[in-house]
């Protein structure tokens, strides 16, 4: 797909140029229940747009009509970043996003999606499930009306795209970089200026200048965005989103009107796209960062200990600051830290230890 098209086409606020796609209910349904979907996401974007395309088609079908959805893709109906107003006031039923968009509403929804030096996938779900995290996030939604659930992940992330090599911690100060939730935060610790856009205008913002430096996801999502053609080095690991939740929200009123079955059925639906597009990124991001290295010239470059190091600093900073916001807050924390210490500690012997050493015995490298 031509690029310039396709954000033409599904540019976040760029206006609502394209028609919402009513999912069509099956013939047997007598009667339905509206909910209409908004997203932070440009409609079919890669990964993140087509998982929530996937999530919300699959809600219909799940129901067998009786949750007649209709998507609107971000900018179709409300702009990117409008889409959590939309659905607390009660104008839309629910949105598909990444809950760290609304920290400036509230710090703690940060630890919904992703905080630096956080929790990889399998240590997030375990939390959410089955280490508290899950009623923790409903005492955050419910002050805003809202009921949310997990619905997708991406993983570890790359550390970004810059357009000069970053060796010490000093060639962060200054540079203008599109970053997100408490990362951003971090990045401005060590004198750096976060900026938060959209996925649909990072771009043109690369390619102007108006930023030095981005992160999105990871090569497979990162391709489609080419910003290779814009900064050359691709630095790993991300430290900023290490297992990157997003979320389905609703409006809990109307979620708490439907019967149990379809309550569950919708839990049930987030949970099978929770882990499908967890799978499609693992599957895909290997061979699109081949793609990247060997098609478009792209470096790879691994942060120093140093530059790590720095991080690992600013991020315990921002904590003390965040959780000085609310007892909730806090509280939120304190259990995320005590899952990130006792599963961390389980993955070092289990999954790291064993990829460790089977790569080292098979050969493979980076």
């Amino acid at each position: 797909m031509d690029r310039r098209s396709f954000l033409k086409k599904a540019g976040v606020g760029a206006g609502a140029t394209a028609a919402a796609a009513t999912l069509a209910a099956p013939a047997i349904a007598q009667s339905s229940t509206d909910m209409v979907i908004v997203s932070t996401w440009p409609r079919d974007f890669p990964g993140l747009g087509i998982s929530a395309q996937r999530l919300a088609a699959r809600i219909g079908e799940l129901t067998e009509g009786r949750i007649a959805v209709q998507y609107f893709a971000a900018g179709e109906r409300v702009g990117a970043f409008d889409s959590f107003d939309e659905v607390a006031s009660g104008n839309a039923q629910g949105y598909i996003g990444a809950d760290y968009y609304w920290k400036g509403k509230h710090p703690a929804w940060a630890y919904f999606t992703a905080v630096p030096f956080g929790l990889t996938y399998a240590e997030f779900d375990a939390w959410i499930k089955y280490g508290g995290g899950q009623e923790l996030w409903d005492e955050v939604a419910d002050q805003f009306g809202l009921k949310n659930f997990n619905a997708g992940n991406t993983g570890v992330q790359m550390g970004g795209w810059f357009n000069k090599e970053i060796e010490t911690a000093d060639d962060l100060k200054g540079l203008k970089m599109r970053i997100p939730g408490l990362g951003g935060d971090v990045m401005a610790k060590l004198g750096a200026s976060p900026v938060s856009l959209p996925g649909g205008q990072i771009y043109e913002n690369l390619i102007s200048g108006a930023v030095d430096a981005t992160e999105w996801v990871g090569p497979y999502n990162d391709y489609f965005m080419k910003f290779y053609e814009a900064a050359k080095y691709y630095y790993y690991p991300g430290f900023h989103e290490p297992g990157s939740a997003l979320a389905l929200g609703m409006n809990k009123s109307w979620f708490t009107s439907l019967s149990k079955t379809d309550q569950m059925i919708i839990e049930a639906a987030c949970n099978e796209e929770n882990a499908r597009q967890m799978a499609e990124t693992n599957a895909e991001n290997g061979r699109y960062l081949d793609k990247l290295i060997n098609e478009h010239g792209v470096e790879l470059r691994k942060f120093s200990d140093e530059v790590y190091d720095a991080f690992g600093e600013a991020s315990e900073e921002v904590f003390a600051e965040t959780r000085e916001h609310s007892d909730l807050t806090n509280r939120v924390h304190e259990s995320f830290a005590k899952s990130r210490s006792e599963i961390g500690r389980w993955m070092l012997l289990a999954d790291t230890g064993y990829t460790q050493q089977r790569n080292r015995v098979l050969g493979i490298t980076v």
